[in-house]
């Protein structure tokens, strides 16, 4: 699907999106099916001394065909679509050839197992859409249209080029634009990520997606519903997502080839060896049969997913959520990490750092009227002056009137007297208070200043912090040689002195979501594995352009869903422990590996020397299975 006709057509959307929920349902019940599976094979195994044959064959039957279904519908169907043998025919016809010969039970224990691990990784796969859909809710389905009649609401995908509309406060931005009547106060944070709302006046550009906070505006617009910046971010995302990994297509390739060779091997195995070794009619059959289980790859699935799920289980317990095992196989490989500065390695909230009061004044007055003033509003600022003042249980003042200049402050009438909390434009500073604020901001903090009619009289500066485990957390990447980079739509005095604090390697400022994507691609021609530590939407496509995306738990829902995994408890030192888990991960997998190849081959040489019986045969290859599960599940510990 286009996306034009993505973005024009939500009714078609809600029907993929309960499409979408009945195919989610289906894995359920594909995992439902395999545990079922494994139940009837127990029950077989407990009562099959007192059942009788009819009775015990028809359990195996049934746990073959409950177990077994989805695999085999799954196998012939991409069989038939890609043209192409997979593992999933083999282990069928493995199956039926060991029933074939009377071993009912190592078929289903290899239906069993196969059917349970692919049920539980097709669960945790999948979610590519899930995270569009949480974009388009936040881009608004109609606009109110401006036209000579009045206002009309219309369909956001009729709007075009050079229409005029009207935005209200608290309305989300429908379309890209400029401003052609009124000023306001922009939180832009789906778009740039950054906390701080930006002041829009006449010919300022606006952006689908983004929230009017305060005051109507009237605006042009200057781009198609499916150009907008947020549309080309929903774009990237489903870009991104549907690229396949060097490993994904090293595997779909090897197991194309395994499982050619292991058929040729055993059609050649049906009747060769009679007239090439004057083998009997019995005996071929019997080695070939014997050949089909042995080679069939149960150990070799078996050597990755209950490594990749112990892996995943542990990593949970300790707050870190991955999406599927080939995210955590490729954190090992990362050598590059990029961060989001805002709710990344910041905390996303501005805190007061430093104060000045003048002299002359009660400090307390001052508090009391920064609270009463600040109360009055919303912006992020307010709210952490009224934290910071609170701690100090000032007076709440009557306040007889208010008025509040967008991007600028508010403006009051207490007891008779005019007081201002605003910035320097507002506030003028005297020389003296002004170079103080100067010096603060350029250490990257914002400066709001508190005035009555006669002077400046209090001066708060407040900036996003840095958390305090992002630091270490740099740290330990750079000694394990992992290059760090900030990605940041704050400006660039700002962005150097939080990198400056975090200790980054290096920082790029004013970052739009497509400039993210640009530098991940160009940091990709140094690092061939880079990660994306985010927690916005405009750090989506970054996220899902990664070989590894990193989200907050604390983030938004699209950077949750596009992310690979993520840290539900915010902390980024978790990031470390992730990386350790995975090298721990891959390296039992490479022995899982080496070993289940290993004892196929011996099998397989084994049975050729004809020095090998089926159930000796289905012990070796069972038991490796075992095995390898077993030394998998030493990461749960």
């Amino acid at each position: 699907m286009s996306i034009t006709s993505f973005s024009l057509k939500k009714s078609q959307f809600v029907s993929q999106k309960n499409f979408l929920f009945s195919h989610k349902f289906f894995k359920h019940i594909e995992l439902i099916a395999a545990l079922s599976s494994g139940l009837l094979l127990l029950v077989a195994a407990i009562f099959s001394n007192s059942l009788p044959s009819a009775v015990y064959i028809s359990l195996h039957l049934a746990a073959f065909i409950i177990g077994g279904y989805a695999k085999a519908r799954e196998g012939i169907t991409e069989t038939i679509k890609e043209k192409q043998l997979n593992v999933e025919l083999l282990m069928i016809l493995a199956a039926i050839g060991s029933a074939s010969i009377g071993y009912w039970t190592e078929g289903a224990i290899l239906i069993f197992i196969f059917a349970l691990s692919g049920a539980l990784e097709t669960y945790t796969m999948n979610k590519s859409d899930k995270e569009i859909a949480s974009l388009m809710d936040l881009q608004p389905n109609t606009a109110w249209k401006l036209t000579p009649q009045g206002v009309i609401n219309v369909e956001t995908h009729t709007l075009r080029i050079g229409d005029q509309i009207l935005i209200k406060a608290g309305e989300r931005i429908p379309s890209d634009g400029t401003i052609t009547k009124g000023s306001t106060t922009i939180d832009e944070s789906a778009i740039t990520g950054e906390s701080f709302p930006v002041t829009k006046e006449y010919g300022k550009e606006v952006f689908a997606g983004t929230v009017n906070l305060n005051g109507s505006i009237s605006v042009e617009i200057t781009k198609l519903t499916e150009d907008t910046l947020f549309q080309k971010i929903i774009q990237m995302v489903k870009k991104a997502q549907s690229e396949k990994s060097h490993t994904q297509l090293f595997i779909e390739r090897f197991e194309s080839t395994y499982v050619k060779v292991v058929l040729i091997a055993v059609a050649f195995m049906l009747f060769l060896p009679h007239y090439v070794f004057d083998w009997s009619w019995i005996e071929t059959v019997y080695r070939a049969m014997i050949l089909l289980v042995v080679a069939s790859p149960c150990a070799l699935v078996a050597s990755i997913m209950p490594a990749t799920l112990s892996a995943i289980s542990n990593s949970a317990r300790n707050g870190v959520l991955f999406k599927g095992g080939m995210h955590l196989e490729n954190l090992a490989h990362i050598q590059a990490v990029a961060f989001d500065k805002t709710g990344t390695l910041t905390k996303g909230e501005p805190e007061v750092t430093d104060v000045w009061f003048r002299e002359n004044l009660k400090t307390q007055r001052i508090l009391s009227v920064t609270l009463s003033i600040e109360e009055q509003s919303n912006h992020p600022l307010a709210k952490a002056l009224v934290t910071y003042t609170n701690q100090y249980e000032p007076k709440q003042l009557s306040i007889q009137h208010t008025i509040d200049i967008p991007g600028k402050g508010i403006k009051a009438e207490i007891d008779g007297e005019s007081w201002l909390v605003g910035n320097a434009e507002m506030a003028k500073p005297d020389n003296s208070v002004a170079a103080y604020a100067e010096k603060l901001a350029s250490e990257g903090k914002t400066i709001v200043f508190v005035a009555n009619s006669k002077e400046t009289v209090g001066l708060f500066a407040l900036k996003d912090t840095v958390r305090p485990e992002a630091k270490k957390l740099i740290a330990q990447l750079q000694k394990n040689k992992i290059y760090t980079l900030m990605l940041t739509g704050d400006n660039p005095t700002t962005a150097k002195v939080i990198a400056e604090e975090a200790g980054i390697d290096h920082y790029v400022a004013e970052c739009l979501p497509q400039d993210k994507v640009n530098e991940l691609q160009s940091l990709r021609v140094l690092y061939t594995q880079i990660a994306m530590v985010g927690d916005g939407v405009n750090d989506a496509p970054a996220l899902a352009t990664a070989n590894v995306g990193i989200a907050m738990g604390e983030g938004t829902d699209v950077a949750l869903e596009t992310a690979d995994l993520v840290l539900m408890k915010n902390n980024l030192s978790k990031l470390t422990d992730s990386i350790t888990i995975s090298h721990q991960m891959n390296k039992i997998v490479k022995q899982n590996i080496i070993f289940s190849i290993s004892i196929i081959m011996i099998l397989i040489v084994s049975n050729f020397l004809q020095a090998l019986d089926l159930p000796l045969g289905v012990i070796g290859h069972e038991g490796s299975t075992i095995l390898v599960i077993l030394n998998s599940l030493r990461l749960l510990r």
